[in-house]
């Protein structure tokens, strides 16, 4: 058969990544062709997205795809992480430098919003975990500390539905990205009424949805001019990264759990309709949309970002990511514990620093060396892991016998076989890339190469072989579990500061 090349842009809070994906004989290959940093941009007191650095990214990513990898694509496809935005005007002209969702502004913010309409409410609603960060904060914080740019506002944009508009000019909002902002009703399947009239906010703004694998536009004239790439369609993906990442999995049956490793590290299982329920609210589970209109029930965790931050604050040291893992690899196990979610973590200016001041504040022996800092790192997120299955298996419809781990994550081997030991389940890594493979591949089915969900599946599983962890030292991490759970419900790991 003749190859389709499908072209997968990938943003994370930390880079971007260009992926040109081959649909050849049934199998697909990927290869990363431009990698480029995204970061926060700090102006003041606040955070904020360089869209437009961002986008001149992407033009340059399809340069080099057309001259360098002297290839056309069939189709273009953009994924980001989930809940920002910008406001834009009736003129398309953008009114704002979208905020991060990490900018201080939703600081308490969701106080004011439960006191004009309660907190169940709310989840009922919209089935979606309570973050500060969810759009629905942040637009309530528009309301309160810019009410005169809302105000002029006549579209609201998601991140990846900004730069679809950018390449087409056409205005959407797609359905994975739509489902994390807190606004939107997984039952209705559409923008909910009564949260916009509670809260006084411009329902008027929000775009109509579409689903993955529906044709968004095609290539503007002048990117096909400016970039040689033919007039093609930009396709919508599940442009919420994690929605892309766990279409990718290889998995069949239902006896299953995802951990999609990043920045941030989000647990789950994937069911046909949305659990909303008083134990999902009780655990704080989250609703996302997926691919086929399945839905991703997962929690919200901390991932490899206190990693990175710690790395961060070690900058004139110069450390890898190799070298930490190898010193933490030699230090002594169980010094002390973390919660990953506890918001002190959430953006510290000094990781490390603030680290040793929560250890300190919850009365634990410190780490004697960064070897067993990063350690502690590790050890909390894999025990966090174990603590959030707990509450899956009281939600899945079958007891969870597997877990598979994609993103970023699988390339930290001590990580990965630390999740396996604290959970006592097999851990199946799949790709460091799974995020652009489920990109591409949904492309595919824009494309009619595969016609379901369940086919992109088997042909990612016949394209790829996986890794399994088997667990190790069971003894010892269950021990250690039981203070971690300990220390979690009884609020002990609850800083001072």
């Amino acid at each position: 058969m003749n190859n389709k090349n499908f072209l997968a842009f990938d943003l994370g809070a930390e880079s971007g990544r260009a992926i040109l994906g081959t649909f050849s004989d049934g199998l697909i290959n990927t290869r990363e062709i431009h990698r480029f940093p995204t970061g926060m941009l700090k102006k003041g007191d606040h955070y904020h997205w360089d869209i437009f650095r961002i986008y001149k990214e992407i033009i340059k990513g399809i340069k080099i795809c057309v001259e360098k990898e002297k290839n056309q694509p069939d189709s273009v496809g953009i994924d980001t992480w989930g809940v920002d935005y910008a406001l834009l005007a009736e003129d398309g002209s953008f009114l704002n430098m979208p905020f991060t969702y990490r900018d201080p502004r939703t600081n308490n913010i969701a106080e004011e919003v439960f006191a004009l309409i309660p907190k169940k409410q709310i989840y009922d609603l919209t089935g979606i975990q309570f973050l500060q960060f969810n759009t629905i904060y942040q637009l309530y914080s528009e309301k309160k500390y810019r009410p005169e740019i809302l105000k002029n506002a006549g579209d609201l944009l998601f991140i990846p539905d900004i730069f679809n508009f950018l390449l087409t000019g056409v205005k959407t909002s797609e359905f994975t990205f739509a489902t994390t902002s807190q606004l939107f009703n997984p039952v209705t399947m559409d923008w909910e009424e009564q949260l916009f009239t509670a809260l006084d906010l411009p329902k008027g703004i929000m775009r109509q949805t579409v689903m993955p694998g529906d044709i968004i536009g095609a290539v503007k004239p002048q990117i096909c001019k400016e970039t040689g790439i033919k007039q093609i369609p930009v396709i919508a993906t599940a442009s919420h990264d994690t929605g892309s990442a766990i279409a990718a999995i290889p998995a069949t049956g239902n006896n299953w759990a995802y951990i999609s490793s990043g920045t941030w590290s989000l647990m789950g299982i994937e069911s046909s309709q949305p659990l909303i329920c008083d134990k999902s609210f009780q655990n704080n589970f989250s609703n996302e949309g997926g691919v086929e209109r399945t839905f991703r029930v997962l929690k919200n965790m901390m991932g490899l970002w206190i990693l990175q931050q710690t790395k961060k604050a070690w900058e004139e040291k110069k450390y890898s990511y190799s070298y930490l893992v190898e010193m933490a690899e030699k230090a002594a196990p169980f010094r002390c514990m973390i919660d990953p979610d506890n918001t002190v973590f959430f953006n510290p200016d000094n990781m490390a620093r603030r680290i040793m001041e929560y250890i300190s504040d919850t009365n634990q022996e410190t780490p004697s060396s960064e070897g067993e800092m990063i350690r502690t790192i590790l050890e909390s997120l894999a025990l966090k892991s174990r603590f959030v299955l707990e509450q899956i298996n009281d939600l899945a419809p079958e007891r969870i016998e597997k877990i598979y781990m994609t993103g970023g994550g699988i390339n930290n081997e001590l990580l990965c076989q630390f999740t396996a030991n604290a959970t006592g389940l097999p851990l199946i890594t799949t790709f460091a890339e799974g995020t652009a493979l489920g990109n591409i591949m949904v492309q595919a089915m824009a494309m009619k190469l595969v016609n379901s969900l369940s086919e992109i599946r088997y042909v990612i599983g016949n394209s790829y072989s996986t890794r399994i962890y088997e667990p190790e030292d069971t003894e010892k991490w269950e021990e250690a579990y039981k203070k971690f759970n300990f220390l979690i419900k009884s609020g002990l790991l609850i800083s001072a500061r």
